[in-house]
């Protein structure tokens, strides 16, 4: 028989007597209740500090428990708490030995109890924290007893020497919490013990009751913009445009809106490409049709969220276009959604002069603090979205805020119009005039629900967003409006960067000629156009908000002329000499200088045990424990 054996049926004896050890001392109900309750606690406060390295409660509520309940209590906690809390953290061979190396704890918690039955605070602290190094040390061992090699005492101690930095974050955070919290909580479960009054199978209900209404309270939907911009990349037309569905021709305003969704996701327009052809290449070839305020705001953003410049696009100065059809009162076209999207991208561009537009958008607010499609028309979440983007600090954009609160649906989304349905599009634009003003939209819900929740939910298996509940219209148009709220983005969006292009090779050395052939001198490849490929983003203004279709893009890399060659390039398997491998990195000693420092982790467990651990304190205090 094999040592690592020998150690796993020696742990499988510890863990089976420990439960039977249990079971036959026929516990009461009351002692069953708040056994399940103290593992409940343990469980959920090793999830809780999940995020701090070896930072458990879990090790010193076991030792409570075995101080105040007994040994067998005390081991089944321990035990239990290890196995459950794994169906968060994951199984394996590991498992055994933290459900015995948890129940162990319990045990040695019936021992100080039975030494010194009036054991102080630090008394507690100083056997806490031993039971983590304990703890560290037998899972070490497990390390050896499962996957084999050296049983060696240098080899222990080697593992031991590695997980110094940890195990001194485990025993720290033991004694904090015991500091703080360890006679009150050994004092409250003794005190249960003694009397079992109906409090004691009351607050074991109460826990359990919490703990299964935190597990199974169903998860709220996220919204996953890396995903919707996968999809966006991936229905991208052969032209390098978009259109309003999948398959569909190609759209200059919907290759605006999925350019700015790629944005607002992080993928730059000029790195994603569908046969040769990006979404600015796309813009380029129909920049002759801009026509509308809306089409050159449209197209200006989404150039400037690539980092193409507007001002010389295809032969047209967009930005010039566009201020030239500014109305005499500073509007554009006398429509709040248009005058708003022209303020955004003349501001993106650089352009001033908007002052005269800012100020007619104020005053075309509604006394509700919205705004409508014309001056004096009913507010809608639309334009009210658009122009708190336009005027984002200001006391205008601050009664959108409050017009969108009262807008809100049950759902979480918002309709288009007072009388039209919720939607997807006029969701993210009042998302987005959220984010404008500063504010979290995940705080705005009614019912409940966010509109980012709501998003969320229209949100489909391959990425894209429906229009509504009822209705998955113009997909492609819709997920690049969304995508953009959902990425916690208003407009303009920040260019993201490009991905790092390849270098052009440097000419090889030339190399001895072979027997057979004559060597050539390499040549340097002729560099061609890059490709451009995009990664996605979203954003989306109604029509009348945001004008018709548009176009306009930056020029791709044209293909530079190839070298003139200097010979032929040597025949495949000629002339290339073998890479040197590189040289192997340093092995870790443990007794190096640069072995992992222990003063992060000490941090980290003196920190998170102030904080996180102040709670118990204040309970003790308050229900006098």
């Amino acid at each position: 028989m094999s040592w690592e054996l020998a150690s796993f049926l020696i742990l499988g004896a510890v863990i089976v007597g420990g439960f039977a050890w249990y079971e036959r001392s026929r516990p009461s109900s009351q002692v069953v209740a708040l056994v399940a309750a103290l593992a409940a606690l343990a469980i959920a406060g090793r999830i809780a500090f999940a995020a701090f390295p070896n930072v458990k409660p879990t090790t010193d509520i076991a030792i409570f428990a075995g101080f105040a309940l007994g040994p067998a209590p005390g081991f089944v906690v321990g035990g239990l708490a290890a196995l459950v809390s794994n169906f968060w953290f994951g199984q394996g061979p590991w498992t055994p030995w933290q459900m015995a190396g948890w129940g162990l704890c319990g045990i040695l918690g019936a021992v100080l109890a039975a030494v010194r039955p009036q054991a102080g605070r630090f008394t507690l602290a100083a056997v806490c924290a031993l039971a983590g190094v304990a703890y560290g040390a037998l899972l070490n061992f497990s390390l050896m007893a499962t996957y084999g090699g050296d049983l060696s005492l240098q080899r222990f101690a080697l593992l031991e020497s590695r997980a110094v930095p940890f195990d001194a974050a485990h025993a720290i955070g033991n004694a904090t919490l015991a500091l703080i919290a360890g006679p009150a909580m050994v004092r409250a479960l003794t005190r249960f013990r003694r009397r079992f009054e109906w409090r004691a199978p009351a607050l074991a209900a109460v826990l359990l009751l919490a703990l299964a209404a935190a597990t199974a309270m169903p998860t709220r939907a996220r919204a996953d913009a890396t995903t919707a911009a996968a999809w966006l990349a991936s229905v991208q037309n052969s032209d390098g445009g978009w259109g309003a569905s999948p398959q569909s021709a190609s759209s200059a305003s919907v290759t605006c809106w999925a350019m700015l969704g790629l944005e607002a996701a992080g993928r730059n327009p000029l790195d994603v490409a569908r046969g040769g052809h990006t979404g600015v290449d796309f813009l380029r070839s129909a920049a002759a049709e801009l026509s509308s305020p809306g089409d050159f705001a449209r197209t200006i953003l989404a150039l400037e969220g690539a980092g193409v410049n507007p001002r010389s696009f295809a032969g047209r100065d967009l930005v010039s276009a566009l201020v030239k059809r500014r109305r005499d009162n500073g509007s554009y076209e006398n429509w709040p959604n248009s005058t708003a999207f022209a303020i955004i991208a003349l501001r993106a561009a650089g352009a001033g002069g908007i002052e005269a537009s800012t100020s007619w958008l104020a005053k075309a607010q509604n006394g509700d603090g919205g705004w409508g499609d014309v001056p004096g028309s009913p507010s809608n979440a639309d334009g009210t979205g658009a122009a708190m983007q336009a005027l984002p600090s200001t006391e205008a954009a601050r009664h959108g805020l409050a017009f969108l609160r009262q807008a809100q649906r049950p759902n979480g989304g918002f309709a288009l119009g007072n009388s039209g349905g919720v939607n997807a599009q006029s969701t993210a634009w009042a998302v987005q005039g959220m984010i404008a003003v500063g504010t979290d939209p995940s705080s705005v819900a009614t019912g409940g629900t966010s509109g980012l929740e709501y998003l969320a939910e229209l949100q489909q298996p391959d990425g894209h967003y429906r229009y509504s509940a009822s209705s998955d219209q113009t997909p492609v148009w819709v997920t690049g409006q969304v995508l953009t709220a959902v990425a916690g983005e208003a407009f303009p969006v920040t260019p993201p960067p490009r991905l790092p292009q390849p270098k052009p090779l440097t000419p090889a050395s030339p190399v001895a000629p072979s027997p057979a052939a004559p060597a050539a001198p390499s040549v340097p490849p002729a560099t061609g156009g890059l490709s451009e490929t995009s990664p996605g983003g979203s954003s989306s203004v109604p029509p009348a908000a945001g004008g018709g279709s548009g176009s306009g893009g930056t020029p791709s890399l044209p293909p530079s002329a190839p070298s003139a060659p200097l010979g032929g390039l040597a025949p495949e398997g000629e002339g290339v000499e073998p890479a040197t491998p590189p040289p192997a990195g340093p092995t870790f000693k443990a007794d190096e200088a640069d072995s992992p420092k222990p003063w992060a982790p000490l941090g980290i467990g003196l920190a998170s045990g102030g904080l996180a651990l102040g709670g118990v304190v204040f309970l003790g205090r308050r229900f006098d424990w």
